[in-house]
C-alpha cells in the first residue's frame, strides 16, 4: 500500500533542512619555485590550486572554467625560491637563461701548434734520414777505400832521339836533346762494387832533374773487375839541359842513358753517384837505362819500379 506525501508533508521537509552555504570560489597559491639540477622540471611552473571541500579535491574533478584556466596557466620571468634565492630567467620561449661561457683564445692557436708539431715532425724525420744515410755512406766509402788500381809498367819504347849543340830561348849556348818514345803499362780496377775515372799527372822521363821527354794519360773510365792497357806517347823536343849537359855524353854511334820515369795515377770511384766518392793516387817512379842505338821495346821490371 503505497503512501503519498501531502503538501504539508513536503512543506515541513524543506522548512525542517537547515539552509545550504553558497559555494565559495576557490583561489589560488602559486607553488615556489625550486633550485635543482634537473632544469626541465622548473621550466613550466603551474598554480596550485586550494579546494574548500574533498569534493572538490584533484580525486573528483571538476570540469569548471577556474581549473581548466588554472592547470594551464604558466608563468615566466624571476621569481624567488622559499630559500629567498632568484630563480633563472627565461627567454620568450620558455627556457631558461644561462651564462655562456667564453673560452680564452681560439681555434686559430689551436691550429698553428698542430701546424708546428707538423713542421717538428717533419724536422726530426728529415733529420734522422739524413743521419740514417750519412752513417750509411761512411760504412759504404770506409768499406771501399781498400780497392785501390794496381799498375804494373810494361815497356818503354824509343822512337826517335838526337842530341846536339843548340841555344836557348834567350840566345845561351848549352846541349839540347830531341826524344820521342811510347810507354806502356796496364791498369787493374779490383772493385767489384763501381767503375773508376782514370787520369794522371804528367808522365815524365827525368835526366839529372830534368825532364826531357812528357806525356798524359788521357782520362777515360774503368769498369769494376777490369784490366785496361794505357799508351801513354812522350815527346821532348830542342830540350836544353844547362849543367847536367855536361854529364850527358852520347857516342857517334849510341850508348847507355840512365833515365828515371816519374808519374802518378788518379783514380777516383763513384760508389753512390756523385754523393759517395773514393779517390785513389798511385806515385809511380822506375828507374831505367836506354840505348839510343836500339829500336827495340825497354822491358821495365816491376821489382824494380816504386809504387807508392
Amino acid at each position: 500500500m503505497m503512501h503519498t506525501k501531502s503538501e504539508s508533508d513536503v512543506t515541513s521537509l524543506a522548512a525542517s533542512s537547515p539552509p545550504r552555504s553558497p559555494k565559495r570560489q576557490a583561489y589560488y597559491v602559486q607553488s615556489p619555485s625550486r633550485d635543482s639540477h634537473d632544469e626541465d622540471k622548473s621550466s613550466s611552473m603551474q598554480a596550485t590550486p586550494v579546494y574548500n571541500s574533498p569534493m572538490e579535491s584533484p580525486s573528483h574533478p571538476s570540469y569548471g572554467r577556474h581549473s581548466r584556466a588554472s592547470s594551464a596557466s604558466r608563468f615566466s620571468g624571476t621569481f624567488r625560491s622559499s630559500s629567498g634565492r632568484k630563480a633563472r630567467k627565461r627567454n620568450d620561449k620558455g627556457w631558461p637563461e644561462c651564462n655562456v661561457i667564453q673560452e680564452e683564445g681560439s681555434y686559430d692557436d689551436l691550429d698553428d701548434d698542430r701546424g708546428l708539431s707538423r713542421r717538428c715532425q717533419f724536422a726530426i724525420a728529415l733529420l734522422s734520414f739524413v743521419l740514417l744515410f750519412t752513417v750509411f755512406s761512411l760504412i759504404i766509402w770506409g768499406a771501399s777505400r781498400p780497392y785501390k788500381p794496381d799498375i804494373v809498367v810494361k815497356s818503354l819504347s824509343v822512337v826517335s832521339f838526337f842530341s846536339g849543340e843548340g841555344t836557348d830561348n834567350t840566345g845561351v849556348p848549352t846541349k839540347m836533346v830531341t826524344m820521342n818514345c811510347t810507354l806502356k803499362m796496364n791498369i787493374h780496377n779490383p772493385a767489384s762494387l763501381f767503375g773508376i775515372h782514370v787520369s794522371s799527372s804528367a808522365v815524365n822521363l827525368i835526366f839529372s832533374e830534368i825532364a826531357i821527354t812528357t806525356g798524359q794519360v788521357q782520362k777515360y773510365y774503368q769498369p769494376r773487375k777490369s784490366h785496361h792497357l794505357v799508351s801513354v806517347i812522350l815527346q821532348g823536343e830542342k830540350v836544353p839541359l844547362y849543367g847536367a849537359g855536361a854529364g850527358f855524353s852520347v857516342a857517334s854511334n849510341g850508348g847507355p842513358i840512365p833515365l828515371t820515369l816519374d808519374f802518378t795515377i788518379k783514380a777516383r770511384g763513384e760508389v753512390i753517384g756523385k754523393l759517395v766518392r773514393t779517390t785513389h793516387y798511385k806515385h809511380v817512379s822506375c828507374p831505367l837505362i836506354i840505348d839510343t842505338s836500339k829500336t827495340k821495346p825497354i822491358k821495365i821490371l816491376q821489382k824494380s819500379c816504386t809504387i807508392t
